[in-house]
């Protein structure tokens, strides 16, 4: 994934099994995503569902990550790195650490479940799917559908009784590490965030198969 780009992302347990089997799994997927992705992300929204998930976040821009991943302990000369003519060498790594750190997140999650539930094997996907957003539009468009996919898949009638996605985040005043404020901005406030997800789903929607 390319550092400065927004993706929704989305992933399905192997075969027919759960990725979440009680509330502690829903809250410790969230904790391993918060030590994982959060440093190399910010995250937007998410919606946990039993067997799969849905994330829309952007991956922070090269400088952040350079500073996080720490390059200059790379193989490759912190001179060389850094240069002009190393750029293509530069995003290259970066893109190999931030998809690390997804595998990094997906194998200890799979691991603590593993170990909790007496199972072994993968557990996700192999190859989870992505797809780039790239403006505003398409940006609410997404949340929307992220926010609406319990309704959709008949666990609930109403998008505020999921209790597994971070739609009530945005009505809250609580402490969240969502880009809360800048994705209430896209939506042009509040009121307008709620009133657009009082839309019915579309359904001509690209994602409603997942």
């Amino acid at each position: 994934m390319q550092p400065g780009s927004t993706y929704h992302l989305f992933n399905h347990a192997n075969g027919w099994e759960n990725l979440f089997c009680e509330d502690k799994n829903y809250d410790f997927f969230l904790g391993r995503l918060s030590i994982h992705v959060l440093p190399v992300a910010h995250i937007y929204a998410y919606c946990l569902m039993p067997n799969h998930f849905h994330l829309l976040l952007k991956i922070k821009d090269e400088d952040v990550l350079t500073n996080h991943f720490k390059l200059k302990n790379e193989n490759i000369p912190e001179e060389e790195i850094v240069s002009s003519t190393n750029k293509n060498a530069k995003q290259d790594l970066l893109k190999r650490k931030v998809s690390k750190s997804f595998s990094n997140f997906f194998n200890s999650y799979t691991q603590a479940f593993n170990k909790m539930y007496e199972r072994k094997g993968s557990l996700f996907m192999p190859n989870m799917k992505r797809e780039e957003v790239v403006n505003e539009g398409s940006f609410c468009k997404v949340i929307h559908y992220i926010h609406t996919n319990p309704v959709h898949h008949k666990f609930v009638e109403k998008i505020d009784m999921w209790s597994h996605s971070s739609y009530k985040i945005f009505l809250s005043k609580s402490s969240t590490k969502l880009e809360r404020e800048y994705t209430l901005d896209v939506f042009g406030g509040l009121d307008w965030f709620i009133k657009y997800h009082q839309q019915p789903i579309d359904p001509k929607n690209k994602w409603l198969d997942f």
